[in-house]
């Protein structure tokens, strides 16, 4: 089904060359269809790329969502224009009077930094916690993952000897959440993180679950019954994002390591194997079937 966006969101040609369905709010207006309200707050420095990545989950789906893109007030973005932020993303504060099925945080290059550390730190929490009340689910992504372990329940992150890049082998610990319905037990994700989350602080907290977890990356999947996902990865990811992001830390001179299980033969000149992307879809489409869909009112 759509994705109903801003007429003139231009990730909409973007979407439309890959075939996927991207309905301008005037079309929408002709069809009585309650569509899924899903807010995301894309904190990611390369804007259109993630709004790509996520659209593109989003409309794996056979229900019609309407995306509203949030931008933080309290944070001076260095990689975006403010004309195209003011354009196509609307600010927390004109929106927190709103209710929607559900709120996508995105990660950011910040886990280095100590959470009250970070600019918007101040306004990063006003949203979770407005989100307790005025969102049905919450997926959190990566950093945004372990932002909102230590907000909503003060689990920790410790810092990586080096950067965790590549892709990960993972196992289903909870087959019975519907979260990784469909899911074969063992699964890869990608991952590119500087920080990380101990399982046994997890296990600390009774409202909390493991529903996936790599040897090599740790928990993946934390779940507090639905409200919020934490899932402490890139699922959103595309086929290059790794290779652009190891060439751009090769460029900086900061010696990466080449990205784990994704070049063949560790080869950054060959075309890296796609392992992740039919799990990573069926993630965000069982968000949106069995945590926003079917959990969400008709009329808020």
């Amino acid at each position: 089904m759509p994705i109903k966006l801003k007429e003139k969101l231009p990730v909409i040609e973007r979407l439309k060359k890959e075939n996927i369905f991207a309905m301008t709010e005037e079309r929408a207006m002709h069809q009585d269809i309650r569509e899924l309200k899903i807010a995301v707050l894309n904190i990611m420095p390369d804007k259109e790329d993630t709004e790509q990545q996520i659209l593109r989950l989003l409309s794996n789906s056979p229900l019609q969502v309407e995306v509203t893109f949030i931008r933080l007030v309290t944070h001076k973005y260095k990689n975006t224009s403010a004309d195209y932020l003011i354009r196509n993303y609307v600010p927390f504060y004109q929106i927190e009077h709103k209710y929607f099925d559900g709120l996508i945080i995105t990660g950011a290059p910040v886990e280095k930094l100590q959470y009250e550390d970070v600019d918007y730190w101040g306004e990063l929490s006003a949203i979770f916690e407005w989100s307790r009340i005025h969102v049905t689910s919450t997926l959190y992504l990566c950093w945004a993952a372990q932002a909102g372990l230590y907000y909503h329940y003060g689990v920790p992150k410790y810092d990586l000897d080096r950067k965790l890049s590549g892709i990960f082998e993972h196992t289903v610990q909870d087959a019975g959440n519907e979260l990784v319905r469909g899911f074969d037990k063992h699964f890869y994700a990608p991952h590119s993180r500087y920080t990380g989350i101990s399982t046994e602080e997890i296990g600390k907290i009774s409202e909390l679950s493991v529903v996936a977890a790599s040897e090599t990356a740790g928990a993946y999947i934390v779940t507090d019954g639905g409200k919020n996902i934490f899932v402490n990865g890139h699922p959103e990811y595309d086929l290059y994002r790794l290779a652009e992001e190891y060439i751009r830390d090769t460029d900086k001179g900061l010696s990466p390591d080449i990205p784990a299980n994704y070049f063949p033969d560790d080869d950054p000149s060959r075309e890296p194997v796609s392992r992740w992307l039919s799990a990573s879809s069926l993630l965000f489409s069982n968000w949106l079937n069995y945590f926003v869909y079917q959990i969400t009112p008709y009329e808020f």
